[in-house]
C-alpha cells in the first residue's frame, strides 16, 4: 500500500469519468472504469463493486486480483453480509476473520485486508464498494478509508440518476422510495402482475409455431398420405418430432423454472470435468455440434457439483450463442482451473451483450428485444435456469463481452 493515496491519480482519473458520463456512457462501463482508476490510486491489489437488491447481493464489477468474482451472488442473509451491511458505513477487516465461503477463497488468495464502504441513497444500502490487499499491506490509514468512502458516495450517486444502474432487474433503489408495508405490497404485486403477464405472452408466442407446424404436418399426413411419396412421408414425419422434442423442452423449462430446486440432484459431489464435458458436446444437436470446438487442459482437475446438469448447463449456453451469432460461425468451448474453481467458457462471434444488459439476461422471460417482431426467437428462461443450476452447486455464471465482438458465458464450479 503507497505513503499516501495518488490524488492526482484520482482527479485524472475522476475527470475521465466525468467526460464519459457527459458523453452519455452510464452504468457497468462507468463503474468498471472508476475501479480500475481507484485500483491503482489506493494500491490495492483489487477493487470490488457488489450490488444489493431485494433478492440479494451480487459482485458486478471488479478489477485486478477480484476480477474472477464477477457474477458471484453474496446472500443477503450471511452472517458476514449482515454484519458489513450495518455498524459504521466504512471499515477496515480482514478476510481471514471471516467465515463465509466468499471470504475464506479471498483469504486463500492471499487478500487478507479489505476497505468497505456501504454505497447508500436515502438511507438504504444500495450496494458496498471494496479495496482489497494483500497480507504484508500495511493499515490503511483514515486518508484511504475517507477515498473508499467518497468513491461509494459517488456510485450511490449513480444509481440515484439511473443511469443504467441497478444492473440486476430487483431494482436496490426501489428500498428508497417504499414508504411503509402497504407501498412495498402493492410493489410486490405489480411484479407478481408483470411476470403473470410475461409468462403468458412467453408460453403463447413460443408455443404458437411449434404447435401450428405440427398441425399442419399432421393434417397433411391425414389428407394426402395415398399421394404422399415415401420420402414426403417421412420427411413429415421428422419435423413433427423435431417440433414434438421443442415442446418438450419448453415444457420442462416452464416446470424447473417454477421448482425450488432442480429435480433430481443431490448434494454437490466430485466429477470428471473434463470427460462430462467433452461427452457433453458429443451430444450437443448436430447443427450446434458442427460449429463447436472444444479445448480442455490435460491436468484440468475435478470439479464439485452435480455431473448430470453439466449437460443442461451447456446446452443452454451453446444454444445461446448460436441463436445470437451468424449461422454457422465458430463456438469456442473451452474449460480452465485456478487452483480453486474450475471454469467453462462458452464464447461467440455474434452480436454481443450491452453492459447493462449482463446481469438482465439472467432475469425469467427477460429478452433482449421484445415484441410480435422478435429477431430472435426463445422464451427468456435459459440462461435464468443455467444460473439457479449453476448457483446451486455453489458456483456462479457471467456474462461479458468478447474481444473482438461476440460474448463470452463463463460458469465457474469448486474444485476438488
Amino acid at each position: 500500500m503507497p505513503d499516501r493515496t495518488d490524488y492526482s491519480a484520482l482527479i485524472a482519473g475522476h475527470t475521465v469519468i466525468i467526460e464519459m458520463i457527459n458523453s452519455g456512457d452510464a452504468g457497468l462501463p462507468v463503474l468498471n472504469r472508476l475501479l480500475r482508476m481507484a485500483q491503482p490510486a489506493l494500491g490495492a491489489a483489487g477493487m470490488a463493486f457488489v450490488e444489493f437488491a431485494p433478492s440479494g447481493g451480487r459482485v458486478i464489477a471488479a478489477t485486478g486480483a477480484a476480477e474472477w468474482i464477477v457474477g458471484r451472488p453474496v446472500p443477503a442473509n450471511d452472517p458476514a453480509t449482515t454484519c458489513l451491511l450495518s455498524g459504521p458505513r466504512v471499515r477496515c477487516v480482514r478476510t481471514d476473520q471471516l467465515t463465509n465461503q466468499l471470504a475464506v477463497e479471498l483469504a486463500g488468495r492471499g487478500l487478507l485486508r479489505m476497505v468497505v464502504s456501504r454505497a447508500e441513497l436515502g438511507g438504504h444500502t444500495v450496494g458496498s464498494l471494496h479495496a482489497l490487499y494483500p497480507a504484508d499491506a500495511d493499515e490503511p490509514s483514515t486518508e484511504e478509508r475517507g477515498v473508499v468512502a467518497y468513491l461509494g458516495t459517488c456510485i450511490a450517486h449513480m444509481y440515484g440518476d439511473h443511469s443504467h444502474l441497478p444492473v440486476q432487474g430487483d431494482d436496490p433503489t426501489v428500498a428508497t422510495r417504499a414508504d411503509g408495508p402497504d407501498l412495498r405490497d402493492a410493489l410486490d404485486q405489480q411484479r407478481h402482475d408483470r411476470e403473470r403477464d410475461l409468462f403468458v405472452a412467453v408460453t403463447s408466442h413460443e408455443l404458437r409455431t411449434p404447435v401450428t407446424v405440427i398441425k399442419g404436418y399432421a393434417d397433411t399426413l391425414n389428407d394426402h398420405w395415398d399421394s404422399l411419396g415415401e420420402a414426403d412421408r417421412r420427411q413429415a414425419a421428422r419435423v413433427i418430432g423435431q417440433r414434438a422434442n421443442e415442446l418438450a423442452r419448453l415444457l420442462d423449462r416452464l416446470l424447473s423454472s417454477a421448482a425450488e430446486v432442480w429435480p433430481g440432484d443431490g448434494p454437490p459431489a466430485p466429477f470428471d470435468f473434463a470427460e462430462t464435458l467433452r461427452v457433453a458436446v458429443a451430444n450437443l444437436p448436430a447443427d450446434l455440434r458442427r460449429r463447436a470446438t472444444l479445448q480442455v487442459p490435460a491436468d484440468l482437475p475435478r470439479a464439485v457439483g452435480h455431473r448430470q446438469s453439466l449437460a443442461t448447463v451447456l446446452t443452454e449456453l451453446v444454444t445461446n450463442a448460436g441463436k445470437y451469432s451468424p449461422p454457422g460461425s465458430p463456438i469456442e468451448i473451452s474449460a480452465a482451473a485456478d487452483g480453486r474453481t474450475v471454469s467453462l467458457q462458452v464464447s461467440d462471434r455474434g452480436i454481443g451483450i450491452r453492459p447493462e444488459h449482463v446481469e438482465r439476461a439472467f432475469e425469467r422471460f427477460w429478452q433482449g428485444d421484445s415484441g410480435d417482431r422478435r429477431r430472435y426467437p426463445g422464451t427468456g428462461l435459459g440462461l435464468y435456469l443455467v444460473r439457479r443450476i449453476v448457483e446451486q452447486q455453489n458456483g456462479w455464471v457471467f456474462l461479458r463481452p468478447r474481444t473482438g465482438g461476440g460474448t463470452v458465458a463463463e460458469m465457474r464450479l469448486p474444485c476438488r
